[in-house]
């Protein structure tokens, strides 16, 4: 790369730069003239998928964004939402996937990195993380490296910083082996009254650089993290930025010690494509110009062109205007704790972007056009094809008890216990619950009884088979599985993950599974408050399975009234709350049907919305008012997993009666939604019977808790022993190496 401004546009540097020929023509009638080489990285990075949402801004605006808990929705760092007493949460999720396949380690710290400054950024002391992982097939064979290597950033960078990783999710399937998913998830803490925002304002303030120096490293990762793979792939290896959690942990500390002075008038954390991007958002939002002289910038490299400092994607950095008569205040509070404090440029109120260079102007363009200018597509799309369900007679059998044994011994249904035992799930010390359960809980720092619950959740196997469906039961399952736990869910971020928009079958997939997000969020008062996408998610034309992942944050009002999974007595009651008449009846896209017959046809469960805000109320009811004892949502593996997993979660087992005539393998394996297994004290049944009976909730009871096995109707009994050694023993195993290559 030449560190010449006066390069040559050529036809191939515009497509090196992930423009088409009409965007640049676009270009040219917007400014007037060719962009200098600086100017055409300004716009590649502005412009790109990562950044402007060309492919799904027009679908983006459908969601439900607003609700009386909603302090800030979308268009900031990170969304805001009231958590009562003066408090709020401030959450957000976000990819690093393109990064984490090409650089695993760097990729996934780097990721942590990133969304933790979103959300300090705001004005929050981060109190929780979550990562939502996906590999490709076990018997890849680059896949147990890049499980080791992402497992190892995330902990490396969470546990250094110092924030508990509460939850997650791991999953292995084919169609991840060319292109990894790392989507992660940063919550925090502040004020609901000291919130800060990116919106520039006051003109010829002066424009601060905080935080790390800059160097080469992550130049055009926004480009990049925009395009699919192919064999070029290891030449990307240098848009891979480098973290260093130290660092960003002495920046969390000078800003939130800064935001207390008075001196922050707007602030953004430099993510993808760096100052570019975080000058311009900051200016365009305020309706502001702003003037950028790079000759101030802190760099840790010599002879840095123009092009490099305004695309690198260097790590723990921030951008700010300041107030002016509070520099000196600010200033000392950075040196103080080792980091850069640079003036490098100020508002203007002309809305020009400036950009100065060893004395030179390398570029100067319209900002607003910049943002609201760039192009956002109506990209055609298929419509949606519903899958034929299963004919009444094509439910292959297999033995109850030895499918149960091998479900929870396999690659998606394991214990992902050596990954979470990698992070730090205590440091804060107010984790109350670890990873495993249905939902990760930490208190409310200062408050005596309240606790916010997490949770991540995606099938991606049933936004397949129909994507409306599947993104509908992506948002019921975290409603569901914070419910869970006691929690009243509150609002939720996504990160949808898909293939090449320009394909029309790709972009059905995003278009119909936001329309059922959109659906479910509405009905569930649960709004999507921030968000990420990630498109292109391709490798030589095939694309990842859509993973429209959902974030979402639930509010426990007395965390001594919170639900687990595991059994708490011997002798106690087990209940299927929400079950349909035959208790379980969808065996299609189920795991027993992948897993064992290797059958990934027919269509996903349908989604009762109605009926899942019913039961998932009368659950929490149970909760608070102390009646239930153990809770579990059934999910992936039906009731046979839910079941086993409370049983395996307690040392205590379970026997669950059949319905008489019922196939025990949709009773036991048929994934059907809106269900939970809930037990209670004896001397509770008919309480809990006569309550449900109030509400119209179907709450057959099912079985009862006690002794060393779990039997599932007639099948024989399985101790939970065996149970265990199976669930426990596969990730270990696969990372030692010592699986078979048909595992």
């Amino acid at each position: 790369m030449t560190v010449s401004n006066d390069r040559p546009i050529t036809p191939d540097l515009i497509a090196s730069h992930g423009l088409k020929p009409d965007e640049y023509d676009r270009i040219l009638s917007l400014i007037g003239r060719e962009p200098t080489f600086t100017e055409l990285g300004i716009f590649s990075a502005m412009w790109n998928e990562h950044c402007s949402y060309k492919s799904s801004k027009k679908w983006l605006k459908t969601l439900p964004t607003k609700g009386p808990r909603v302090i800030q929705g979308p268009g900031e760092n990170a969304g805001v939402v009231d958590i009562d007493d003066g408090d709020c949460v401030v959450f957000k999720m976000e990819s690093h996937n393109h990064p984490s396949y090409i650089e695993p380690y760097q990729g996934a710290a780097t990721g942590v990195g990133g969304i933790l400054r979103d959300v300090f950024t705001m004005g929050a002391r981060p109190v929780a993380a979550m990562n939502a992982l996906r590999f490709g097939a076990p018997d890849h064979p680059k896949t147990r490296h890049l499980v080791s290597g992402v497992v190892a950033g995330v902990g490396g960078y969470g546990n250094s910083f110092g924030v508990p990783t509460v939850g997650g999710e791991v999953e292995f399937d084919a169609r991840y082996n060319g292109n990894i998913l790392v989507n992660a998830f940063a919550a925090g803490l502040a004020k609901s009254n000291a919130i800060f925002l990116s919106e520039a304002k006051g003109v010829g303030l002066p424009v601060v650089y905080l935080g790390a120096k800059t160097g080469r490293d992550g130049v055009g990762g926004a480009t990049m993290a925009s395009a699919e793979f192919d064999e070029s792939i290891e030449e990307k290896r240098p848009t891979v930025q480098v973290g260093d959690p130290f660092t960003e942990k002495c920046l969390l500390e000078a800003c939130l010690e800064l935001m207390t002075t008075g001196a922050v008038i707007a602030i953004q954390d430099m993510g993808a494509a760096g100052l570019t991007c975080s000058a311009v958002e900051m200016g365009a939002k305020g309706d502001l110009g702003i003037e950028l002289n790079l000759d101030q910038v802190p760099v840790r490299e010599v002879q840095m062109s123009a092009y490099e400092m305004m695309l690198s994607e260097s790590q723990e950095r921030m951008l700010m205007v300041l107030e002016p008569a509070k520099e000196e205040v600010a200033k000392a509070i950075f040196v103080k704790w080792g980091l850069d404090f640079a003036i490098v440029g100020k508002t203007t109120d002309d809305l020009r972007f400036r950009v100065l260079h060893q004395g030179i102007q390398v570029a100067d363009l319209p900002i607003k056009d910049l943002g609201d200018q760039a192009p956002e597509y109506d990209r055609p799309w298929t419509p949606a094809v519903k899958p034929a369900p299963l004919a009444a007679n094509d439910v292959p059998q297999a033995d109850v008890a030895d499918a149960l044994i091998k479900l929870v011994g396999s690659a998606n249904n394991s214990s992902r216990r050596w990954v979470y035992e990698q992070y730090d799930t205590l440091i804060q010390g107010n984790s109350l619950q670890l990873p495993g359960g249905d939902a990760g809980v930490v208190r409310v720092e200062g408050h005596k009884t309240k606790a916010l619950a997490f949770s991540s959740d995606v099938t991606p196997r049933y936004v397949e088979a129909d994507a409306f469906e599947g993104g509908k039961q992506a948002v019921a399952e975290c409603w569901r599985n914070l419910t869970a736990t006691g929690a009243l869910p509150l609002a939720a971020t996504d990160n949808l993950n898909f293939g090449n928009p320009e394909k029309p079958e790709i972009m059905s997939q995003l278009v119909h599974a936001i329309k059922g997000i959109g659906e479910a969020c509405t009905a569930l008062d649960f709004p999507i408050v921030s968000g990420n996408v990630s498109l292109y998610n391709e490798t030589n034309g095939q694309a990842i399975m859509p993973t429209p992942t959902i974030g979402g944050v639930g509010l426990i009002d007395d965390w001594k009234r919170m639900a687990r999974i595991g059994f708490a007595e011997e002798d106690e009651a087990i209940f299927l709350i929400g079950a349909p008449a035959g208790w379980g009846t969808h065996i299609a896209q189920s795991v027993y049907m992948r897993d064992i017959h290797g059958r990934t046809d027919g269509p996903p469960p349908a989604v009762d919305l109605p009926l899942e805000r019913k039961v998932g109320d009368f659950v929490r009811e149970l909760i608070r008012d102390g009646l239930a004892t153990a809770v579990h949502d059934c999910s992936s593996g039906g009731l046979a997993l839910a079941v086993t997993e409370m049983a395996m979660a307690s040392n205590i087992g379970a026997t669950i009666d059949i319905l008489e005539g019922a196939d025990p393998v949709a009773v036991f394996y048929g994934e059907d939604q809106n269900r939970y297994v809930v037990t209670v004290k004896q001397g509770d049944r008919d309480e809990v019977l006569r309550l449900a009976e109030a509400r119209g909730i179907y709450a057959p009871f099912i079985g009862t808790t006690g002794g060393a096995s779990v039997q599932l109707g007639s099948a024989r009994p399985v101790a939970i022993e065996q149970l265990q050694k199976a669930h426990e023993s596969w990730f270990p195993d696969f990372m030692a190496g010592e699986l078979p290559a048909t595992e």
